[in-house]
């Protein structure tokens, strides 16, 4: 009976951890909140000066250097999380490499904001 007891226990941490694990925050939750406030943020100080704080891309610089829309819907349609956390982190083109800058949470917090922009 005590080893029944001891697994089932065991069973229910298990289950509860793989849920916290999968589903971190309760949408519009503080935890959410505070990740969507450090993602603009992170945004507003790296990515901004080139894609604009809106992300258009409609600067003089951003034109002039072929800077991405972000808020381009086909784009958005077309191109992975995977792709966009790959060109934060490594860099792509004149887009500096972020890798070292950003730990691979921060990146995907940014990869969730730039999905937020889209139009």
């Amino acid at each position: 009976m005590k080893i029944v007891w001891l697994t089932a226990t065991g069973l229910s941490v298990l289950l509860f951890a793989l849920i916290a694990i999968a589903y971190p925050a309760v949408p519009g939750s503080t935890a959410t909140s505070e990740v969507a406030a450090d993602a603009a943020e992170l945004f507003s100080r790296n990515c901004a000066k080139c894609h604009g704080k809106d992300g258009r891309a409609s600067g003089f610089k951003a034109r002039a250097t072929g800077t991405r829309n972000l808020t381009d819907a086909q784009w958005q349609d077309r191109v992975s999380d995977e792709r966009i956390f790959n060109s934060i982190n490594n860099g792509k083109g004149r887009m500096p490499s972020f890798g070292k800058k950003l730990s691979d949470t921060e990146v995907d917090s940014l990869v969730q904001y730039v999905r937020s922009l889209k139009k």
